[in-house]
């Protein structure tokens, strides 16, 4: 008769636990290709390729602006960053004062830089900045940031700004990896005893010795 293994008993844990769905099996389940994966696409792209990781950059952002200003759409990275901003907001007078500065910008019709929402969600900000909370702006955020995820951004890896800026990416992580070997091997230097040292010590023991 097999054992069960510990394996085994974790499997039958997880199809037997009624308060955890399939989906929430597979999420916490350990999978060893995720990290494999994320690696993989590190060392073949230092952006990514992805707009989330060109916005968390100061570079990555003004290359992006410039790009969407050649394109007349700068106005949907300047919304995305200042509701970005908005969500470090910590008191209700400072959110009331932010949000009605990003209405007046953003949202209202004919505002200087309105970006394209639709009627609805314009709505719904409209009555939510009056008692702003820090979710009055998630839903249109998110829609704008799917807007230049799928409409810009495919346009701009193709462009020079973008090869110029992965170049300069990949040349920051060369110099990374050439310190850390050249600090690896300088610790291993330090680490393992100097021959000529030991053999002057060597010589001198001997030369005592007679």
């Amino acid at each position: 008769m097999k054992r069960a293994t510990s394996l085994d008993l974790q499997d039958t844990k997880r199809i037997h636990n009624p308060g955890k769905s399939k989906i929430q099996n597979f999420v916490l389940s350990p999978l060893p290709w995720r990290k494999f994966n994320r690696q993989e696409t590190n060392e073949t792209s230092p952006l990514g390729e992805s707009l989330e990781t060109i916005l968390s950059q100061k570079c990555g952002q003004k290359v992006f602006r410039d790009f969407l200003k050649s394109e007349f759409c700068e106005e949907n990275l300047d919304f995305w960053l200042a509701c970005h901003e908005f969500k470090t907001s910590k008191r209700p007078e400072e959110q009331t004062r932010r949000a009605a500065r990003i209405y007046e910008e953003f949202i209202r019709d004919e505002s200087p830089k309105q970006v394209n929402l639709d009627f609805y969600t314009r709505e719904i900000i409209r009555q939510s900045v009056r008692q702003a909370s820090l979710s009055c702006f998630v839903v249109a955020q998110r829609k704008i940031y799917s807007l230049m995820e799928n409409d810009s951004f495919p346009r701009f890896i193709e462009t020079e700004q973008y090869k110029v800026l992965f170049d300069a990416a990949s040349k920051q992580r060369g110099h990374g990896k050439h310190r850390k070997a050249l600090e690896i091997r300088r610790s291993r230097d330090l680490m393992q005893p100097d021959s000529k040292a030991i053999n002057m010590q060597c010589e001198l023991y001997l030369l005592q010795k007679d």
